[in-house]
C-alpha cells in the first residue's frame, strides 16, 4: 500500500491526537489505511421516507421528516435521560437518548423541520426511537440509496461517536490526495480472468455505494482478494513444510496389526474407519512425517482408529503416545486401550498430574528402555523429565484444548519429529477445515458403528417440566443414568451457580430415591473426579453438571440428557453435550429444556438440533450463524486470521476459486520470484508476518 496510507490516522482532517487514540484503542484504526479497510457491517436504505401511521415492527430502519413537538428529561444520575415527541403529520413518535443529554437537549429545537432515521422499537404498544440520526431537512442535502453502518464499542458511544462520525472521517479520506494512487494488489491477468473491479474502486464503494449490484461486485473483489492471499499463504507454507518435514518409514504392517485385527477386535470396523486406516498407513509409509486430522462424531470409533494406527508404529519398533486434555479423558483412553493392548501383550500406562512419585520413575525408567510402548496422559506427557526411547507416533485428543507451545513441547520428544494425529469429535465444515487446516491432511469417519442408534433431541417448555421428570424417572426405573446440565456463564458466574445449585436440590427433591452427583469447573478437581466417578461407576444414577461433562465422560448406561436453559448454548456446544448419551446399545434422548419466548434464531438453532444427528450439518449451521472465529476460541483452534469481508460459512465457492488460483500460480512460480510473484510475496509478508503461524505445530 502506498506510502501515504500509512500516514498516522490523527492527521485526517477531522480526527486529531484525542480522537486517533479513541481510534486506535477501540477500533484497532491507526493508520489512513486501518480507516480505509474499516468498512460498514451493513448497508441501509436512505432512498425511502416512511411516514409513522406506517411504522411495523417488521421495519429495522425508518427515515421520518417532521419536527419536534416536546422535549422532557427524565431520570436523575446514571438514569437520566432524554424524552421527545416527534411528529411527521400522520402520527407521534417516541424518541430517546440516553447519552449526552444536556447538549442534545440545547441543539435540537421544536418547530424546525428534521430528518430522523434509526429503529423503531415496540414497547407498550407504542413506538419509540432511542438514539436516532438527527439533521436539519436540507432538499439538496438529502440522504439518498445505500448508507454505510459502521460497527462501534460503548466506549466510542459515550464519547459521542456514531456511525455518522465515522461516515465523516471516511469522506474526508476519501476527497485526500491519497486516494489518487491506491496500488492494485491483484495481478492482472487474475483481475481479467475473474472480472473482477479495480481495488481502488472497489474500496469506494464500500464506502458509499451507488447500488446493491455495484456493492456488490466490489463486495466480491475484496472477499477474493481476502481469500486468494490467505490460501496463497497456507499453500507456499504446505508445499515448504512438505519438503522439509522428514518421517519414520513405517514399511511393516505386522504380529501386533494383524492379531489385533484379526483375533482380538470383537466387531467389524466400519467402511469409513478401514477408509481412514488406510489413509494413515499410507501417510505413514511415505517417508514424511504423517500431519493428519481426524474428525468423527462422538461414538463413532476414533480410539480404536487410533489404537490400530499405533500398533503400526510398534511393528515397526517405534514408541506411541495419546495426549488428552483431561485426567478423565486420559484414563478413559488408558481403560479402553489397555483392554484391547492386553491380549497383544503390549505394555501401557497411565501418566497424569495425579500419578504418584513410585509410579512416576517406573513410567520414565520403562518409557526410556522401550519397554513401555503406549504411553497415554495429560500434559504430564511434556515434562521435559518425560523422556522416550523412540517416539515414532503422537496422538492428541481433541486438540483444540491444548495451547500451541504445549503441543510442540511433545512434537519435540524425538530428534526426528513423530508422525502427528491430531482427533476431534467437533466437527468442522469444510471450508474451515481447507483453510484453517490446510497444512493438514483431513480423515473422516462419517458413519456409526453398527447398532448406535441415533439420540432422539426433543424441545420441551418450562410449562413440560414436571411430564419431563416423569419421563427421566421411567428411565431410571429400567436401569439407566441420567445428565442435568446447567449453563454456567462467566458474566452471571454467581448467578447461574446459584441456578446450578438450586437446580441440584430440586433434583435431589424430585428422585429422592436415586443417588445424585453433583460437579461443575469451580470445584477442586479432586472433589470433581470423585462425583464423575461416582456417575460413571453407576453408583450415582443422576450427575447435575455444567458443561465441565462436554468431553471426557464415558458412560454407555446413560440414555437421558436434559439440557436446562438449552438457548444459552451455542449449537456445536449442544451437539458436544448430547454426543455424552447415544454411547450403548438402548435408546437414548436429549431434552432441550428451554423459555418459551425466544428470538427467531434461537428457535432456529434448537430446531437443528431436534431434525439432525449429522455432526456436519450442525456445525456448517454453527459457523452461519456464529462465523468460524467463535467455533472453538481463535487462539486455541488456530484460526490465525482475521477475515473483514469473507464469511467462511456462506463464501465457500469463493473459498475454492481463490485456492484454484493460488495453486496455478504456485506451480508456475513455486517460489515466487517472478517481478509479479515478488509482489504477491512482499503483500504476503505485509498481511501475515505479524501472526503467529499457528499451523506449524499441529
Amino acid at each position: 500500500m502506498n506510502s501515504v496510507l500509512n500516514t498516522d490516522i490523527k492527521y485526517l482532517r477531522g480526527v486529531g491526537p484525542k480522537r486517533a487514540e479513541l481510534l486506535r484503542q477501540e477500533l484497532g484504526i491507526n493508520t489512513f489505511d486501518d480507516l480505509l479497510h474499516y468498512f460498514p457491517f451493513r448497508y441501509v436504505d436512505r432512498s425511502t421516507m416512511h411516514h409513522i401511521a406506517d411504522i411495523s415492527g417488521e421495519m429495522p430502519y425508518i427515515q421520518l421528516c417532521g419536527r419536534f413537538v416536546t422535549f422532557t428529561p427524565a431520570g436523575e444520575g446514571a438514569k437520566r435521560r432524554l424524552q421527545a415527541l416527534f411528529t411527521d403529520g400522520t402520527g407521534t413518535i417516541e424518541v430517546v437518548w440516553f447519552n449526552r443529554v444536556k447538549a442534545i437537549q440545547e441543539s435540537l429545537k421544536c418547530g424546525v423541520e428534521y430528518i430522523l432515521f434509526g429503529k423503531p422499537t415496540l414497547f407498550k404498544n407504542h413506538y419509540s426511537i432511542i438514539h436516532p440520526e438527527v439533521d436539519v431537512r436540507q432538499p439538496e442535502q438529502e440522504h439518498t440509496g445505500l448508507q454505510g453502518v459502521y460497527s462501534l464499542t460503548d466506549k466510542l458511544h459515550s464519547r459521542s461517536f456514531t456511525s455518522r462520525t465515522i461516515q465523516k472521517l471516511v469522506a474526508a479520506l476519501l476527497e485526500h490526495p491519497a486516494m489518487t494512487n491506491v496500488p492494485e494488489t491483484l495481478p492482472p491477468l487474475l483481475l481479467a480472468k475473474r472480472r473482477l473491479m479495480p481495488l481502488a474502486q472497489s474500496l469506494v464503494t464500500m464506502h458509499t455505494p451507488s447500488d446493491i449490484a455495484t456493492l456488490q461486485r466490489a463486495q466480491l473483489r475484496l472477499k477474493y482478494e481476502e481469500l486468494f492471499f490467505l490460501e496463497l499463504n497456507i499453500l507456499r507454507y504446505i508445499k515448504r513444510s512438505g519438503e522439509k518435514a522428514v518421517g519414520f518409514v513405517f514399511s511393516r504392517v505386522g504380529a501386533y496389526f494383524n492379531d489385533f485385527y484379526f483375533h482380538v477386535l470383537r466387531f467389524p470396523l466400519t467402511g469409513a474407519q478401514k477408509r481412514v486406516i488406510k489413509e494413515m498407513r499410507r501417510d505413514m509409509g511415505g517417508g514424511r512425517q504423517m500431519n493428519r486430522l481426524l474428525q468423527g462424531d462422538v461414538g463413532s470409533g476414533k480410539t480404536i482408529v487410533a489404537f490400530m494406527t499405533m500398533l503400526i508404529a510398534l511393528d515397526n519398533g517405534f514408541q506411541a503416545a495419546i495426549m488428552a486434555p483431561t485426567e478423565i479423558l486420559a484414563t478413559q483412553h488408558y481403560e479402553t486401550i489397555k483392554s484391547m493392548a492386553d491380549p497383544l501383550g503390549v505394555k501401557v500406562a497411565l501418566l497424569t498430574g495425579s500419578t504418584r512419585k513410585r509410579m512416576r520413575d517406573q513410567i520414565h525408567a520403562q518409557l526410556e528402555n522401550g519397554e513401555l510402548q503406549i504411553l497415554i496422559g495429560t500434559h504430564a506427557l511434556i515434562e521435559d523429565s518425560v523422556q522416550f526411547h523412540n517416539l515414532g507416533l503422537a496422538v492428541i485428543d481433541e486438540q483444540h484444548r491444548f495451547g500451541v507451545a504445549q503441543r510442540a513441547r511433545l512434537w519435540r520428544k524425538n530428534s526426528t519429529p513423530p508422525h502427528v494425529l491430531v482427533m476431534t469429535a467437533t466437527p468442522i465444515p469444510r471450508t474451515l477445515a481447507m483453510t484453517v487446516y490446510g497444512d493438514l491432511d483431513v480423515s473422516v469417519i462419517d458413519e456409526l458403528p453398527p447398532g448406535r442408534k441415533p439420540v432422539t433431541t426433543i424441545m420441551r417448555y418450562e410449562k413440560d417440566r414436571f411430564p419431563m421428570y416423569q419421563f427421566v424417572g421411567q428411565q431410571l426405573r429400567l436401569g439407566r443414568q441420567a445428565y442435568i446440565v446447567y449453563p454456567l456463564i462467566e458474566e452471571n458466574e454467581k448467578l447461574d451457580l446459584r441456578a446450578l445449585e438450586q437446580g441440584y436440590e430440586q433434583v435431589c427433591e424430585t428422585f429422592p430415591h436415586y443417588r445424585v452427583a453433583y460437579v461443575h469447573g469451580r470445584m477442586k478437581p479432586a472433589e470433581k473426579d470423585f462425583q464423575m466417578q461416582l456417575f460413571a461407576s453407576g453408583q450415582a444414577h443422576i450427575l447435575v453438571a455444567t458443561t465441565v461433562i462436554e468431553v471426557g465422560v464415558n458412560v454407555p448406561n446413560a440414555s437421558v440428557m436434559v439440557i436446562e436453559n438449552a438457548e444459552r448454548f451455542g449449537l456445536s456446544q449442544l451437539h458436544q453435550l448430547r454426543g455424552r448419551v447415544g454411547r450403548g446399545a438402548d435408546q437414548s434422548y436429549c431434552i432441550l429444556m428451554t423459555k418459551y419466548e425466544l428470538s427467531r434464531d434461537t428457535r432456529h438453532r434448537l430446531e437443528v438440533m431436534t431434525q439432525t444427528n449429522d455432526g456436519f450439518v450442525v456445525a456448517e449451521e454453527d459457523m452461519k450463524q456464529r462465523g468460524p472465529g467463535d467455533m472453538e476460541g481463535t487462539q486455541q483452534s488456530g484460526i490465525a486470521f482475521n477475515l473483514k469481508v469473507a464469511n467462511l460459512a456462506q463464501d465457500g465457492q469463493i473459498v475454492q476459486t481463490a485456492r484454484e488460483d493460488a495453486e496455478e500460480i504456485l506451480r508456475a512460480d513455486p517460489e515466487l520470484s517472478s517481478p509479479e510473484g515478488r509482489q504477491l510475496d512482499a503483500r504476503i509478508r505485509l498481511l501475515y508476518d505479524k501472526q503467529q503461524n499457528w499451523s506449524q505445530i499441529s
